[in-house]
């Protein structure tokens, strides 16, 4: 390996595993490789350039994707093709070079990735099937609605009562509806830190929002001030520490719900995406009366699809479609009936299984990355991401990262008063598996 043209340059912006694939796609148009000719061990190149072994697999993997090296078990790999000449195209822009997919470690973006595409063609083709519907459905589809509660009670040992599930477009716009309904200028009390998306939309509904602080067991429901109309809160995977709340935590939230008459919006993120340990009893499921469960698609299958879900109280229910009569907002049919077809014969099942399994082995993959860099993490075994704390602190390990061409956020972005807690929130569903390892790779240097 010696002999092959290959330089790293540590000071560029671009990541390491990138000018490696670079520089062995130029061997090979070069004819220092030939198709045949086997490449060292990752282990082997990375002893030689002096990098992690992460750097080479990530490499490796993109040259797999590509098609012109192929791995064989117990053998190696080889090269199996010469790339052409690049297109032509215009001059490269001066300044850093941003990788491809800046954004692969977002933690809100799903993994596309383990979709089936003929289970999703096969689910809008039954969804076009359906003939056009001239009667507006401001709870939703009757269809739909069998569909979430079969997934409730499959996925999320919840069972609604008839008439308590209403279609949304998504999270987001639930809440903002959700914000609605209670009383003007009332106190909503938020996770801190929190999505800011929900935190945003109470706020534009006219509500007094207070944070209550999180620790590694969810939320301090202690900290919840008095007074409050509602809480809102994300209990499976807690957005952005991913930590879960607390069994006693959820005892105590819903018995003060109870005792205080105040609403908890208990945003289910990531919820069915677990791993290794069982699901806690929703919220839901333990005040139904002074609960509404939230639901998305967005997550699991696309953002596309624009549709979610909501377990509410019958006094709600009765008001949220109130509303929705007064202004005349309802979730588009077409989510629905997609999601409905991939209810019908269990390809939405089988894709949760399918994206489970390959989000637990992402997984791995980023906290093998950063126990080998010398990185702490921390997380509960579910949903797309995690906290990594870099040893040289969040904001340098960040401007570090932007150098090598990653983009990725901190925890101190999450917090509405003051820097609060540190760490790295990485997610890793986004992109194929080759784009998170050279992202890893980049982001550990």
């Amino acid at each position: 390996m010696q002999d092959l043209p290959i330089v790293l340059d540590r000071a560029a912006a671009t990541p390491l595993a990138v000018q490696l694939a670079d520089g062995l796609r130029a061997a090979a148009a070069g004819g220092a490789l030939r198709p045949g000719d086997r490449l060292p061990s990752t282990r082997g190149l990375a002893t030689t350039l002096r990098v992690s072994r992460t750097v080479t697999a990530a490499a490796y993997d993109q040259l797999l994707a590509e098609g012109w090296v192929a791995g064989r078990v117990g053998a190696g790999t080889f090269v199996t093709a010469v790339p052409g000449p690049a297109p032509a195209g215009p001059a490269a822009p001066t300044g850093p070079r941003p990788q491809a997919e800046p954004s692969v470690l977002d933690p809100g973006r799903p993994c596309i990735a383990a979709l089936d595409p003929a289970m999703w063609r096969r689910a809008w083709r039954a969804a076009a099937d359906r003939p056009p519907d001239d009667r507006p459905r401001a709870d939703g589809l009757p269809a739909f609605h069998d569909a979430v509660t079969g997934h409730l009670l499959r996925h999320r040992g919840l069972t609604p009562p008839a008439d308590t599930v209403l279609a949304t477009a998504g999270t987001s716009a639930a809440v903002a509806e959700l914000a609605r309904l209670l009383p003007a200028g009332a106190t909503v009390a938020v996770e801190e830190p929190g999505y800011p998306r929900a935190v945003s939309a109470l706020r534009a509904a006219g509500l007094r929002v207070v944070g209550v602080p999180v620790d590694d067991d969810g939320l301090v429901v202690d900290a919840v001030p008095a007074g409050c109309a509602a809480v809102y809160t994300t209990p499976a995977h807690q957005f952005p520490t991913a930590v879960r709340l607390s069994a006693a935590r959820r005892v105590a939230l819903v018995g003060r719900a109870r005792a205080e008459d105040f609403l908890v919006v208990e945003d289910d993120y990531d919820g069915e995406l677990r791993y290794d340990v069982a699901p806690l009893p929703l919220l839901a499921a333990l005040a139904p009366g002074h609960v509404v469960h939230l639901g998305t698609a967005s997550k699991i299958l696309s953002p596309t699809l624009g549709v979610g879900w909501a377990v509410a109280p019958p006094a709600v229910v009765d008001a949220w479609r109130d509303l929705r009569a007064r202004t005349g907002t309802r979730p588009s049919p077409a989510g629905q009936l997609v999601l409905t077809a991939l209810a019908a014969h269990g390809d939405l099942s089988r894709h949760l299984r399918r994206l489970r399994r390959e989000l637990r082995e992402r997984r791995a993959l980023v906290l093998d990355t950063a126990r080998t860099a010398g990185w702490a993490a921390h997380g509960d075994p579910a949903g797309a991401h995690l906290v990594l704390h870099p040893p040289e602190g969040e904001r340098a390990a960040i401007a570090a990262a932007a150098r090598r061409g990653v983009a990725v956020r901190g925890l101190a972005d999450y917090h509405r008063d003051g820097p609060g807690t540190s760490g790295l929130v990485v997610g890793y569903a986004a992109g194929t598996r080759a784009e998170l390892t050279a992202a890893l790779a980049a982001l550990v240097g």
